[in-house]
């Protein structure tokens, strides 16, 4: 099957987002549809797959040209697609969900037995044993909310999968099931378009690469005869220095001190310190209690157990306000439902947690806000129209800067950043890695959950891996590996020489 869009232009409202845009895609192809956050990819994509309607252009498949007015008219015609965002209803088994409109029946019924038995069949072709289908999808972790997603699709027997930054959530060994999957679709004939900020995935599965850049098509490569340098060029029309900028000052004292953190159930017997101007990571697989780290730490998840001090004195965070109020910052990894308002402007937004700076007499001085506001957007580099649009209207990249825009109008002593690069762009991160420097020479203690093994490695000072709730070793960055982290994710101990103290 070959699908070809040709002249592509879509606006909304006086914002135009694509425009003239050519993509093409033919049958046994994995294609990478690369571009910085804003640059289109979502909204092409989401016009290929019938959620929005082209305002130019056409779409033909195998030649004929079609007219894909809604997912149902894109399903028919054999193209799939998942989303960024997840769009499992929380309130529905994980089955549900699967078969939403086209549950199996019988004798005019719903036929459960049937659609648990084919629900089971599809989780386990994406790795996802251990899902239950008849869990309520709203149960589940962001990463297997991510599997039931990629189970649906494949479920639909599509001949075009696209798939939207579909890693972003899964630790290793799910994406390298991901890939198995992907490489027996391709195998069958099935075209997918590959969307990924990810440039190591990028070059490891795909054939070939078109590129976007402010709404226009720049670029189709064949993935043998390009490289990292080039497509960074066509997608940010410049040089963005090093992938991963260096720092050169020394950590000082220590800031914040933990000892034998436990929460309800998830982590315990968790020991370290960090030091202000250090990056201390998190690394581990998921469900390894990362995440709970961080959220035990600002008072989201209970501490059950050990103390924390911050500067030497007793530290008792019992919720985010008092977190917040001890000087204690999060950048969550959901931005939708623990990062954001999305109903707020990017304004409101960045200056929720610390609006009382702007606030005199119980009025805000909007002047004031504003031109911070405005100072953090080009600082971060946010593509909108001005700091008045919903936060919503933004494509997810730039909704994960403005998370991160809300903890530098007043840096905290020690932030959390929980994945604080998903769904950036290559451009976009290497901004962010620069602000986690300069927070970092300000003194600011800074502790990363990452599940990207280069990030961790080369963001961090030192290197904590969790394995089932309990640490498995702290590690020097500098003399670590990839090979040396996944081994200790794992629970293996053979990286015991390597460790450091806490």
């Amino acid at each position: 099957m070959q699908v070809m869009m040709q002249g592509i232009g879509k606006a909304f409202g006086p914002v135009r987002v694509l425009e003239g845009v050519d993509f093409r895609i033919e049958a046994g192809e994995i294609h990478a549809l690369m571009g910085e956050n804003g640059a289109g990819k979502s909204t092409l994509m989401k016009i290929l797959s019938g959620v929005y309607q082209a305002d130019a252009g056409e779409i033909r498949v195998d030649g004929r040209a079609v007219q894909i007015r809604s997912t149902v008219e894109a399903e028919r015609a054999g193209i799939a697609i998942i989303h960024q965002e997840l769009n499992l209803i929380a309130q529905l088994t994980v089955m549900e969900n699967l078969f939403l409109g086209r549950e199996p029946s019988r004798f005019g019924m719903v036929d459960t037995a049937t659609m648990r038995k084919e629900a089971r069949k599809w989780l386990d072709k994406v790795g996802a044993q251990r899902i239950d289908p008849q869990m309520e999808a709203g149960q589940l972790s962001i990463g297997q909310q991510q599997l039931v997603e990629i189970a649906k699709a494949l479920s639909l027997n599509a001949q075009v999968l696209v798939m939207d930054e579909p890693t972003a959530a899964l630790t290793n060994r799910e994406i390298e099931t991901l890939f198995e999957i992907m490489q027996s679709l391709k195998a069958s004939g099935v075209a997918i378009v590959y969307v990924s900020h990810r440039m190591e995935e990028i070059f490891r599965v795909c054939d070939k690469i078109s590129v976007l850049r402010d709404g226009h098509f720049v670029g189709e490569r064949a993935i043998r005869e390009t490289g990292f340098d080039e497509i960074v060029r066509l997608m940010v029309g410049r040089e963005i220095g090093e992938r991963f900028p260096k720092r050169s000052h020394a950590p000082g004292d220590v800031r914040m001190s933990v000892a034998g953190l436990a929460d309800e159930g998830h982590i315990e017997g968790i020991t370290f310190d960090v030091r202000a101007g250090e990056v201390l990571g998190i690394a581990g697989l998921m469900g390894a209690g990362r995440s709970e780290i961080l959220r035990t730490l600002f008072g989201a998840n209970r501490k059950t157990a050990g103390s924390v001090t911050l500067d030497g004195n007793a530290l008792d965070v019992r919720d985010a306000s008092s977190a917040i109020a001890a000087g204690i910052g999060f950048v969550t990894e959901d931005r939708k439902r623990q990062g954001l308002v999305l109903g707020m402007s990017v304004r409101e937004n960045a200056t929720l947690v610390h609006l009382d700076q702007y606030a005199t007499l119980g009025f805000v001085n909007e002047r004031a806000e504003r031109s911070a506001v405005d100072g953090l957007i080009k600082q971060l580099r946010v593509r909108t129209r001005d700091a008045e649009l919903d936060v919503k209207a933004l494509s997810g990249g730039n909704q994960q800067k403005v998370v991160f825009a809300k903890w530098l109008a007043q840096p905290p002593k020690v932030l959390l950043l929980d994945e604080p690069t998903r769904g950036v762009d290559v451009g976009g991160k290497a901004e962010i890695y620069t602000i986690i420097n300069q927070l970092a020479q300000q003194g600011v203690a800074i502790v990363m959950v990452s599940s990207e093994l280069p990030e961790v490695l080369a963001m961090s000072d030192r290197i904590l891996v969790m394995h089932q709730g309990r640490q498995n070793g702290i590690f020097e960055a500098a003399t670590a590996t990839q090979e040396l982290i996944m081994t200790a994710a794992a629970g293996g101990h053979a990286a015991a020489t390597h460790a450091v103290g806490a």
